[in-house]
């Protein structure tokens, strides 16, 4: 369980960052949420104020892979694949990445640079 000095501290670092990033209907922003068990990702226009594309590890084709939760590194790889694909799919190339206040190390780390590989621009 997080203390209660390690979520005031990521949310003061989210809100930080997102004076500075605003996604827009031709570069939207790739925000990241993790939690214990999960990992999600989405891309929304700020402007409209709508989620374009998401994906998680609680999507159809990922959930069977990991019957015990996508809390992995493997999981934030294919959810940053996915994540790819499916902006791909809309015809969006570029996106701003918010991190959600959390340290760009691990599991967000891996979903950026696998959404990177997979053709996203950020």
């Amino acid at each position: 369980m997080a203390t209660c000095k390690t979520v005031l501290a990521r949310r003061k670092r989210h809100r930080r960052v997102r004076k500075k990033i605003v996604g827009t209907e031709k570069i939207p922003r790739l925000c990241i949420y993790r939690s214990n068990k999960n990992i999600y990702a989405q891309i929304i226009d700020d402007f409209m104020g709508a989620t374009l594309v998401s994906a998680s590890s609680l999507d159809k084709e990922l959930k069977e892979k990991f019957p015990k939760g996508g809390m992995d590194i493997e999981a934030a790889k294919l959810v940053g694949v996915l994540i790819s694909k499916k902006a791909k799919k809309k015809g969006i190339k570029e996106v701003v990445f918010d991190r959600g206040g959390y340290l760009y190390h691990g599991r967000v780390k891996y979903l950026a640079d696998a959404a990177r590989e997979g053709g996203l621009k950020f």
